[in-house]
Parts: structure tokens; sequence; C-alpha cells
């Protein structure tokens, strides 16, 4: 069994800035890095957030509290007409476009665009009606899961098993629950779905990471199970892929210090290309997990072990006592386990002192 390829996201998110330009760069940079899939955000200002919705405080810190969210959601709009342009450049570069949509008409034009797979981020883990609907259009699905308990995710996860089956029941929490119950609702979501562990901070304290959950996840929904780092700095993503993450996504930004609410929070590309590169090593780091020598080793096994020795000149025939015999390298003679059926026995021929036995 080998380790399977980690899926590596740059998360390029709104770190544009609205500006075309700024987004074709982020492809760039993310093809350059050496990831498998370049994500942005794809939603409508109006259909997002009421214009009284504030900024979260992370926000407020990136991007001062004169404006509201609404407003700052206006000036980060990437237009529809944007994505064709990014999806072609992607293609040229040979890296997968990736999108979450946030609202439903967002939803109808990504799958308009016949991708591979959605990403749903996790605010809207518990927005039943968009879920319903990216598992009624059956598209592969990879779901945030920030700020939810387990509890939660095994309601949305409900909600996707009822839409992928299109059992044609009326969508409600009983009809939910069913699928979830539902053995055959359910294989739909291991066709379909992938979870990704995160914490909504950003940056995130490491104190409040959690990579512990992935296991709890998985065992609790038999799913493959990834992680959304927001931490500052790529280690935990490391720790991530040695502990199973199927998937890495984390933001990539050309400038940490540009104005915008997700820079501070994401790589700057040499860094993020940095992450690419020790993850793939961790990869091959982690094996099959059959605990035999490797070829490497091999030929240091006669060095670094050990054979039984003459401790002292020994004459044909005499009887070997504890204190004649001893342990010494290299390990090309009778191994130490023997130690113990030679005491008592006589010498098979004379020895001198290290002499093999």
């Amino acid at each position: 069994m080998t380790t399977p390829r980690t899926l590596i996201i740059a998360e390029a998110g709104v770190n544009h800035s609205g500006s075309l330009e700024t987004a074709l760069a982020l492809v760039d940079a993310a093809a350059d890095a050496g990831a498998d899939v370049v994500k942005f955000q794809t939603f409508n200002a109006s259909a997002l957030a009421g214009r009284s919705a504030q900024k979260a405080d992370y926000q407020q810190r990136a991007t001062g509290s004169s404006e509201s969210q609404f407003a700052m959601l206006q000036r980060l709009e990437l237009p529809q007409s944007a994505h064709h342009a990014l999806i072609a450049h992607a293609g040229k570069r040979g890296i997968e476009f990736l999108s979450t949509p946030f609202d439903h008409p967002s939803l109808e034009f990504l799958l308009s665009l016949k991708l591979p797979r959605i990403k749903i981020g996790s605010g809207d883990l518990t927005n039943a009606p968009l879920l319903h609907a990216v598992a009624g259009a059956g598209m592969t699905l990879i779901l945030s899961t920030g700020m939810a308990t387990l509890g939660e995710i095994e309601e949305a996860l409900g909600v996707l098993a009822h839409g992928y089956s299109g059992s044609g029941g009326t969508p409600g929490i009983a009809a939910f629950r069913a699928a979830w119950r539902d053995p055959a609702a359910r294989q739909h979501l291991a066709r379909h779905v992938s979870l990704l562990h995160c914490t909504t901070e950003y940056p995130c304290p490491t104190a409040d990471v959690n990579l512990a959950a992935m296991a709890a996840m998985r065992g609790a929904f038999q799913l493959p199970v990834g992680y959304s780092d927001h931490t500052d700095g790529f280690e935990i993503s490391l720790a991530a892929v040695a502990l199973g993450a199927g998937i890495i996504e984390k933001h990539l930004t050309l400038d940490r210090n540009a104005e915008g609410p997700d820079h501070a929070a994401s790589l700057e590309p040499d860094h993020f290309k940095r992450m690419v590169s020790a993850i793939r090593n961790i990869e091959g780091a982690l094996g099959d997990g059959v605990k035999a020598p490797k070829a490497s080793e091999v030929g240091n096994i006669p060095v670094a072990r050990k054979s039984v020795v003459a401790a002292r000149p020994l004459k044909a025939g005499e009887i070997i006592g504890p204190a004649d015999i001893t342990m010494k390298r290299p390990g090309s003679g009778r191994p130490p386990i023997d130690y113990w059926s030679l005491i008592g026995t006589a010498a098979a021929r004379p020895y001198d002192t290290d002499d093999q036995l």
C-alpha cells in the first residue's frame, strides 16, 4: 500500500481584490508552486450579506471598520466574466480551477461551467438548501467544517445524502435524518464527499487547531478528511498530512501586507512552494506501513549489529561459560540471541579473542 497523493488547494479566495490581472497572477503562482488546484470564491454581495451585516473581528483588523461587510464584499466580487478567463488560463497552466459559491445564483453559474468539483465553505455547512442543491446536481463536493460540531456535520451529511439519492421525497428534517440512516443513501456520500477540518479564525491560533478532530471525523463519518489551514506558516499543514489529511487547503497571496481580509493568513508564493515540496517529502516518508529493512539500510545490518564472539582464547572442546563469550560487531556471525544456547556447550574448535563462534 502506498501513501495517497495529497490534494493541495491554493486558496486564492478574494486575494485578487477584484482585479482579474491579480487573479490571473494568483493562478500562475499556484501552478508555479506545484499546487493541484487553485480556488476562488464566487458570490454576489447582494445575495450573500445584508447591508447591515458587520465584519468579523479579523476582517475589521485587516480592513478597518469604516465600511460594512456588504461594501467590502462588493469590492471583492469576482465577475462571472472573469471566471472564463481564469478557467482557460488554469487549463493552460495545468492546474484545476475550483471555486466556492456562497449563494444559489453563484452555484448555478458554477454548475454551468462543468467544474470537476465544488467547494462549500464552513459558513454554509448549515445552509441546507444550498447543500441540497449541490447534491441534487450530483457534484463532487469538498465541505469545510469550521465552527461545527459533529452533530451539525451529521445533519449536513443527511441533507447531502438525501440530495444525492434523488429519492424524490420532500426535503425536510425528517427526510434528511432518514437519509442519514439509510445505508444506500449514505453510499452516495462515500462517492462524492470529502470533509475539511478547520478553525474559522484568521490567523488561527495554534492552540485552537485541534488536528485530532480529523481522526474523530474520519471515525464518525467514514469519509475522506483533510485540513483547511488558517494558521501562520505551514508547519500545521505538514502535521496534518502526517496525520492522514488527504486534502490541504491554504490561502495564497502575492503580498501578505496587501489590503484585504485574508492576506495576513496566507502564504506568499515562495513559502507556498516550500510547503508543497515539504508535503511531497512527507508523503514519501510515510511509506507503506510494512516494517522491514529498506534497501538503503540492508548494507548496514552487519556493520551495526553484533555477533557472538569469544571473550578470551578458547581451546577446542572447552566448555563455554558465561564469561567466555560476548557480543561484538560485525553482525555477520551467530546472532546474540544464541548466547544462552551456547552456554554449557563445548567449543567446536580453538578460538582467539573476538573470533566469531
